[in-house]
């Protein structure tokens, strides 16, 4: 069942802590604003609504009692409600939570109560608690360095009064803030405004935070969590990636759907508008003068497509179009990083780092760089990566960001290794990713069927059925394969370099559809979806993708439609996340075998064509 979304909360700070804010001076304020005892941490606890509350956490806390203090300052019903934490639902140890933590509050009754408003918070308790600046950063020390001079720049600028601009371009909620000379150096996106979340600001809403949202694997509020992630695997900033970080930000411009007590949202620059606070991703503003879609590819710099292609196969982009790369035009010919005319910049990672595998989307496929070898510098980064050091590196920054996330990352970049090693190029490379449409069908990639054999080997492994054992952390988990029920039926796909054209290739992992309709979807307390299986009477056979249209060219004002008539419906063939530890490293071993086969036949395969060309161009 979908959630009453009619009940949004607002978060509101009260008319004295504003006066602090925006008070006289960085220095004076610190002396008055209340400072955290030493021992305690601070968290904010957002609610799935956008709400964004910061308190201390001190040691004898448990999940009750954040909620009890959620509910004195905001007046928020917490009954029948989950405290989580990235894949953790939260109950008595919050020992592991690290300072400067988003914790997300959901409502997991089925019937969602509309009569309790999250009223203005005006105790004097709630002053002390949520003492925070007007933008402070969450966690992540890697990038606070070069984002904290923007950060610095941006509450200058707004103690001075120079306002941020919203964005009208995107689906979701974004603003340009800027610096005291009025130019724009940061862009913010607030997660509870993204496509569908509930204060999305262009009638994309119908969705909670936790929910699946624009994609399935990508869950409603987590994009801001994956932007940073982008910038942070991104290493020695290789493909040029704007320095990101997450942040609590304070501003009155931001958008929130339902005022207390009902009525219409205050119009911009109001000066009756209430601020609210929110968590957003805090990107560097780039200067460019185009994007790849308003020029020809022809001037783009090889190695520049190349590094923005590795990073998209290490994070397994699924949103890697023309208008996320921009494009700066450089003076004097032979001054830019690589020597050329222009550079590069990758933007918009949020639909990065799925949950599962699915059909990503490169536009470099089809730029003629991206067939040229990789250069010996580029070999060389990519034999350096070290997907369980990024994997640790990311626990430790991010470490609200959830297991099958970083299942996605360690699969991709062993694959990336191993492909780049093999000589493939990297539209080869993207290619073996990507899915193909038969017969008006949605076809597994080559690298999903390398895992779906891989899964297969792993349930002739286990010499019992998949059981969760007890005490196992399992709220990040999606429905279990049914894969040992099949395993006379399932036939190993003949691997060859031509694909899986000719070939019918039917498996039972492709029952894993992901349909958005709720009548077929089971919604466990965290959000995740549990896909309902279903067995073509005629066979094993994979059923279409059946895509509907996101709504993305059309009238983007659609308030009246629902998130399920929006979100298009895909297939999935394989999961990650159902594994426990010990079968996950199986599978990788397995995975990593059958790759290499798969690598080695694709260049003998290869090796005979050339042969075969060169004997008939020696017969002229």
């Amino acid at each position: 069942m979908s959630p009453n979304l009619e009940s949004q909360i607002k978060s509101q700070v009260p008319a004295l802590l504003l006066r602090r804010l925006f008070g006289a001076g960085r220095r004076d304020e610190a002396k008055h604003l209340p400072r955290p005892p030493v021992g305690r941490r601070r968290v904010f606890v957002q609610t799935e609504t956008g709400c964004v509350l910061g308190m201390d956490l001190e040691r004898g806390d448990n999940a009750h009692t954040v909620k009890r203090r959620l509910q004195l300052a905001l007046n928020v019903p917490t009954g029948e409600t989950s405290l989580s934490f990235g894949d953790r639902v939260l109950e008595n140890d919050l020992s592991f939570i690290r300072p400067d933590s988003p914790l997300l509050l959901t409502r997991n009754s089925i019937n969602r109560s509309c009569s309790t408003p999250c009223l203005c918070p005006v105790s004097e308790d709630f002053e002390h608690k949520d003492y925070s600046s007007l933008v402070e950063m969450l966690g992540c020390t890697i990038s606070c360095a070069r984002v904290q001079r923007l950060v610095d720049d941006v509450v200058t600028a707004i103690r001075s009064g120079v306002d941020p601009v919203p964005i009208g371009s995107g689906l979701g909620g974004s603003y340009y803030f800027r610096n005291i000379s009025g130019d724009r150096v940061a862009i913010v996106k607030p997660t509870d405004e993204e496509p569908f979340a509930p204060n999305n600001p262009k009638g994309f809403v119908g969705r909670a935070l936790g929910q699946p949202g624009l994609k399935k694997s990508v869950r409603v509020g987590e994009t801001g969590f994956r932007e940073v992630a982008a910038y942070l695997l991104d290493h020695e900033n290789f493909a040029n990636v704007p320095p990101t970080a997450l942040v609590k930000i304070t501003h009155s411009i931001f958008n929130i759907n339902c005022p207390v007590n009902g009525g219409s949202p205050a119009p911009p620059h109001d000066p009756n508008q209430q601020v609210s606070s929110k968590i957003a991703s805090f990107q560097q503003f780039i200067a460019h003068d185009f994007d790849a879609s308003d020029h020809g590819t022809s001037s783009f710099p090889v190695a520049a497509v190349h590094r923005i292609g590795i990073l998209d196969i290490r994070i397994f982009n699924t949103d890697r179009h023309s208008g996320n790369v921009l494009v700066r035009k450089l003076d004097g010919g032979g001054t830019g990083r690589f020597g050329c005319q222009t550079e590069l910049f990758p933007i918009d990672h949020g639909l990065c780092l799925p949950e599962n595998l699915e059909d990503p989307y490169f536009e470099w496929i089809h730029w003629a760089q991206s067939s040229i070898p990789f250069s010996e510098e580029e070999l060389e980064y990519i034999r350096n990566l070290d997907p369980m050091r990024d994997v640790a590196m990311l626990r430790r920054e991010l470490p609200m960001i959830r297991e099958a996330c970083l299942r996605v990352l360690m699969l991709c970049t062993i694959f990336l290794k191993e492909a780049a090693a093999s000589g493939l190029c990297l539209a080869e490379i993207g290619e073996m990713m990507t899915r193909e449409f038969i017969g008006m069908e949605e076809e597994p990639s080559k690298l999903e069927v390398v895992c779906m054999e891989a899964r297969r080997k792993l349930a002739e492994w286990e010499p019992y059925s998949p059981v969760v054992e007890q005490g196992e952390d399992i709220d990040f988990q999606f429905s279990m394969d049914a894969l040992g029920q099949y395993s006379d039926a399932i036939r190993s796909p003949r691997f060859n370099g031509s694909g899986l054209k000719g070939y019918g290739f039917r498996n039972p992992l492709s029952k894993l559809v992901e349909s958005i309709d709720e009548d077929n979807d089971d919604e466990s307390d965290d959000g995740s979806i549990r896909s309902t299986e279903r067995v073509p009477s005629g066979g094993l056979k994979l059923p279409s993708s059946c895509s509907k249209s996101s709504g993305s060219s059309g009238n983007v004002h659609a308030l009246n439609r629902s998130a399920d008539e929006q979100l298009p419906s895909r297939v999935c063939f394989v999961r990650l996340s159902d594994m426990n530890a010990v079968e996950w490293s199986v599978f990788l071993e397995k995975f990593q075998g059958l790759l290499k086969e798969e690598l080695d036949e694709r260049a003998a395969a290869a090796g005979q064509r050339m042969k075969q060309r060169l004997g008939t161009s020696c017969k002229f």
